[in-house]
């Protein structure tokens, strides 16, 4: 790498780095959950304000600024109609039951900084912006203009990325920095449906549990009609009154493409009131089921294992449980190899079901590979190497990231799940959310050296 251009970006980097956490720390202030549709608000107000507020922060480091109806925006260096991009997101997953402070206020401990979406994807998202600006600041020669897209739904649906390429012309390459180090170029299949009970309640008067279908649940909650119930393992007991109890289950949350090291609060509030004897006989056909979901998730239990050898192997939760018209639901999320589909994982589920209970196929986003050899590919990787000094290679993932949605795209970073982090730093999608001031710093030099050598390439 150009020493003269290391000495830059890194005067850059350390010149701008009050500035850019003050900037995440504004994202991190707005509850941008997804929430009602409001009037030119599509995912809601926390969205849209997150979105505005990116906007302006784009701005004000003199980039020019659209938001594409509240559904997603972007930022822009130059002009011209075939552009490269970053894509990014600003909505963020529920919070969840656990955070020692508010996960809207950002504070920092030892060289981390916490809150809900510094890592996913709020934080990242600054990154791009401040690439961007080091583009201008420097005057490097643009052969392609350079938009850094900020969706609004990529935590539920992505009808943010489904509306822009709808209305505007995709990027010739863009680069998702949603993912972890050095770069993925093939993500997993994903099947999203929902368990539907046919057997009708009965000693079970509620059961909840979960937030999110692409997350780990890490609370559940039953109101059940029993004689006595026995406090157990994670699982704590409330009478409410004479003959209704409430039982109150809690685990380990995380994403539902890493459910290692998890523990879903849903299955063993289920196991507790399968162990107990507490479920009517209907319902406990339906229960007998969900345990089945729940004993791994790697799908033995249903039946729907799969391993292509490309891939990490497929992986199957249940995100969300509750009651819907008197029956209860559960949601399921799977993410799968090539040797497979969500219309073949429903089918065989439904063969075991039987009459206990209906099965949907809400989403089924087939896997998607992009070659190592294309040489878009490779500036990236080679970006990140000459950053980080390493010799890393790119490799495949369970989640789904906005890379799967373009004609032509990778996730990039910034995560490092190989590096150890204090026990205090939590994970996406989980509680005290945390990322390492010094490995986002790193991830921006690596962006800045991308879009460099990506403007030499001819596409």
């Amino acid at each position: 790498m150009d020493q003269k251009l290391r000495q830059n970006i890194d005067r850059f980097v350390a010149e701008n780095e009050t500035r850019i956490f003050e900037d995440i720390a504004r994202l991190i202030a707005i509850d941008s959950v997804e929430a009602e549709e409001k009037p030119g608000m599509p995912f809601g107000e926390g969205p849209a304000k997150a979105l505005q507020e990116a906007l302006k922060i784009a701005q004000e480091l003199g980039l020019d600024a659209v938001n594409c109806e509240n559904y997603i925006g972007y930022a822009q260096l130059g002009e011209g109609e075939d552009y490269l991009a970053t894509i990014t997101h600003l909505d963020v997953v529920p919070v969840g039951e656990g955070w020692k402070e508010d996960p809207f206020t950002m504070r920092e401990r030892e060289g981390y900084i916490i809150g809900r979406g510094v890592m996913d994807d709020k934080g990242p998202s600054v990154l791009c912006l401040y690439a961007l600006k080091y583009l201008k600041d420097h005057d490097i020669p643009l052969r392609y203009p350079v938009r850094a897209l900020l969706g609004a739904n990529e935590e539920s649906g992505m009808r943010d990325v489904e509306y822009y390429l709808e209305n505007y012309k995709a990027p010739l390459f863009c680069f998702s920095p949603d993912a972890n180090f050095p770069l993925c170029n093939g993500e997993k299949g994903i099947y999203h449906g929902r368990m539907i009970a046919k057997v009708p309640m009965e000693n079970i008067v509620d059961i909840k549990g979960g937030t999110v279908a692409n997350a780990v649940a890490d609370k559940a909650e039953a109101w059940i009609r029993a004689a006595q119930v026995q406090p157990a393992e994670r699982v704590t007991v409330e009478r409410v009154e004479d003959g209704l109890w409430h039982l109150t289950a809690s685990g380990i949350g995380g994403h539902a493409s890493l459910p290692e090291g998890t523990i879903n609060a849903i299955g063993v509030l289920v196991n507790t009131i399968l162990e107990q004897k507490l479920a009517g006989e209907q319902e406990e056909k339906f229960l007998r089921a969900l345990a089945k979901l729940h004993e791994n998730a790697d799908g033995s239990g249903l039946g729907v294992q799969a391993d292509d050898g490309l891939f990490k192997p497929l992986t199957i939760v249940g995100g969300v449980i509750g009651v819907e018209n008197g029956r209860m639901v559960q949601t399921l999320d799977s993410r799968y190899p090539t040797n497979t589909s969500g219309e073949k994982i429903a089918s065989i589920i439904r063969e075991k079901l039987g009459d206990v209970a209906e099965l949907t196929v809400d989403r089924d986003a087939a896997p998607f590979y992009i070659s190592v050899d294309k040489p878009e590919v490779k500036a990236c990787i080679d970006a990140y190497n000459a950053i980080t000094g390493e010799n890393a290679e790119p490799y495949t993932i369970g989640g789904g990231t906005y890379a799967r949605d373009f004609p032509n795209a990778v996730s990039f970073g910034p995560e490092h799940p190989e590096r150890p982090v204090p026990d205090f730093a939590g994970p996406i999608h989980g509680v005290d959310e945390a990322a390492c001031k010094d490995w986002l710093l790193e991830a921006l030099k690596v962006y800045i050296l991308a879009l460099i050598e990506l403007q030499k390439i001819e596409f």
